[in-house]
């Protein structure tokens, strides 16, 4: 017979029976079906197994410690996408012990299906645990910097923001290097997170009786636990769901319609120009927002005794002068960034906690505190030292001029993200403005930045004759501390951080006993507190704010306030929400 010709079948060829229990239907010996296609679903061996109906092989011992870590990697991965806090603070052990209810069910469902329907489960499953995982590095993030966690509708324009922080602070290479770095640890975190779940689902099908049972267990605790509010370590409920982010996304889609209604109703958005700000008529007004200058600047131990005694000398000097002041508190949208919501809160009126209340606000016509001054015959302007670029918004707000960064004819050295120190910024205003021969009254809004973050090199207050173009703060910034420098040490972040509060500070105080007159009312408060890297965990939101004047009769018309005397509010002073500011000062200072 030639050896090309098909041999007939003998005994001898047939497979081997079934081992003793195995399923004799068309069914593999760990328990797996044929598949409908024709192939069978062949148990994965790279953790220990052996493929069904072969002899199993020897393998040396590393390969079955790799394969076995990979299995363990993978689950430590799935768990800490299902269960890790989004907090660095929360991470303790008590944590973890919790039932991921989704776990379960995603678990049933691979014991039920098919090979390619387990597939088709497994990878939508290990993309989203990827999504979520991604998600609470985020969250980490933001807590850490802004205390509260990521918004997927609103925050999108905080990466533009941080990209441009992270430029500004450490250079175009250092943004460049955050952004690519950023993007390889997500895709990292998608592909091997369904990798992991397509490792786990194998296992789970291999070992299907054992695994079966553990997921009954766990079902039945999780329905007890649901049902009788059972905690192992108190508030964390045995049973949960992470559907948190649904929900979240839910609210603030919902969160355009509630801040709409909110936006309709202005008590001021018809008052004739006559009648608005009569108080202060031949005033110039300036409304300065000192860069995170929080609560915590004026009663936390670690600052408190400096700054302290920076506002209460720089009080003692302005009485000298001739001035008076009150202080207060407001309670800011955001905390450790996100500047333009506070002044857009401040401004408008409105509780502007988000880009999108943001982005809804400047579309509208709503009278803010800029708007109010004009209709009543003041110029207005901003002095913008943190605006680098187009910025429309100006229009919204009701500025005549705004004087941008590139317009104040700085040419000093940049002060890590301040453009420039505040002393320059402010005279700026003095000349073009305040000091300008029979200028009418006018309302300035002026960021003062030299307190943002990384809060290194810092400026030091010198003559304002001495001032020019700003060349002469070169050497100073080639002296100060590096953001790197500053940022290895958190005692030197917060010692940097109190520091740059002061020079602000004192910079208002020197402004006004060089430049301030009977008709100069000057109002300066924080736009929000600093990074919980400096307040530390569950720090308020409030920030001191001051109205200082010459005039009696400016202070006498918010004598009902009960605000405290001096540049520094007390504990007992009362707290308003910063969207309350605008209607309350029209109010105070109208007929």
């Amino acid at each position: 017979m030639s050896v090309f010709t098909r041999r007939r079948r003998t005994p001898t060829d047939a497979p081997p029976e079934p081992p003793d229990g195995a399923a004799s239907n068309g069914a593999t010996p760990d328990g797996d079906a044929v598949g409908t296609d024709g192939g069978t679903d062949v148990p994965d061996t790279s953790d220990g197994g052996t493929d069904a109906g072969t002899p199993a092989r020897k393998r040396g011992w590393p390969r079955t410690v790799a394969a076995r870590l990979a299995s363990i990697l993978a689950l430590l991965l799935v768990v800490f996408a299902m269960l890790a806090p989004n907090q660095l603070t929360l991470y303790t052990p008590g944590a973890f012990l919790r039932l991921p209810l989704e776990a379960l069910v995603v678990v049933a469902l691979v014991l039920l299906l098919p090979g390619w329907g387990r597939r088709i489960v497994a990878v939508p499953v290990g993309i989203a645990l990827g999504l979520l995982a991604i998600v609470k590095v985020i969250d980490m993030g933001f807590f850490a910097v802004l205390a509260r966690p990521f918004n997927p509708v609103f925050d999108w324009i905080s990466f533009e923001a941080g990209t441009d922080y992270v430029e500004e602070s450490y250079g175009r290479t250092g943004a460049v290097v955050a952004v690519v770095a950023a993007g390889l640890l997500a895709v990292g975190l998608l592909v091997l997170m369904t990798l992991s779940v397509l490792r786990l689902t194998r296992l789970a099908v291999r070992h299907r009786r054992a695994t079966t049972h553990i997921v009954a267990a766990l079902g039945a605790t999780c329905v007890v636990g649901a049902v009788l509010g059972v905690q192992i370590v108190p508030e964390v409920p045995v049973s949960t769901l992470s559907y948190d982010r649904a929900l979240q996304v839910r609210a603030a889609l919902r969160d355009q319609e509630v801040f709409a209604a909110e936006a309709r109703v202005d008590a001021f958005g018809d008052t004739p120009g006559d009648q608005l700000l009569t108080g202060l008529r031949g005033k110039d007004v300036v409304v300065a927002f000192v860069e995170s200058y929080g609560r915590s600047a004026v009663e936390d131990p670690a600052f408190a005794p400096e700054i302290g005694a920076t506002l209460d000398t720089g009080y003692t000097r302005l009485r000298t002068a001739g001035y008076a002041a009150r202080s207060g508190w407001l309670t800011s949208p955001t905390a450790g960034g996100g500047s333009w919501l506070a002044h857009a809160t401040l401004l408008s009126g409105l509780w502007i906690d988000n880009q999108q209340r943001y982005t809804h606000l400047v579309a509208t016509d709503r009278m803010t505190l800029n708007r109010a001054f004009q209709r009543a015959d003041w110029r207005t302007v901003g002095v913008m030292p943190g605006i680098t670029q187009t910025w429309p918004e100006g229009t919204f707000f009701g500025y005549d001029e705004v004087h941008a960064s590139k317009e104040l004819g700085y040419r000093g050295p940049q002060f890590s993200w301040a453009q420039m120190p505040d002393q320059y910024t402010l005279s700026v205003f003095e000349q073009r403005e305040h000091s300008t021969p029979d200028h009418p009254p006018v309302m300035a809004t002026i960021p003062l930045v030299s307190s943002h973050a990384p809060w290194a090199p810092i400026p030091e207050l010198i003559g304002w004759d001495q001032l020019g173009d700003g060349s002469i703060f070169g050497p100073m910034a080639e002296a100060g501390e590096s953001p790197d420098d500053v940022w290895r040490d958190t005692g030197k972040v917060r010692t940097q951080y109190r520091r740059a509060v002061e020079y602000s500070l004192n910079t208002v105080v020197s402004y006004l006993e060089r430049y301030g007159d009977e008709d100069l009312v000057f109002v300066f408060l924080g736009d929000h507190q600093p990074t919980p890297l400096v307040t530390g965990e569950n720090a308020s939101h409030d920030v001191p704010i001051t109205i200082v004047a010459k005039d009696p009769a400016t202070l006498e018309r918010i004598a009902g306030w009960n605000w405290q005397e001096g540049l520094k509010p007390g504990p007992e002073t009362p707290v308003w929400r910063m969207s309350d500011f605008r209607d309350r000062f029209l109010a105070a200072f109208g007929s």
